[in-house]
């Protein structure tokens, strides 16, 4: 599972889907102008939210 943690603070925060019950994995979403957004999937119904923030930045994410 995924583990995303906030540099400035230390919060960590784990995350799974409501929908399939397996954890969330971090991945890269990129957009039609070539931006890349950081975003969690769920591997078995590929649904995604924006990564979390923390202090105003993207936690960062470790597995």
């Amino acid at each position: 599972m995924a583990t995303y943690a906030c540099e400035k603070c230390g919060m960590a925060v784990n995350a799974s889907c409501a929908k399939c019950h397996v954890p969330l994995v971090d991945d890269r979403l990129i957009l039609e102008n070539g931006q890349q957004v950081n975003i969690a999937q769920c591997p078995q119904c590929l649904g995604k939210i924006k990564s979390p923030l923390c202090c105003g930045e993207d936690m960062l994410c470790s597995t």
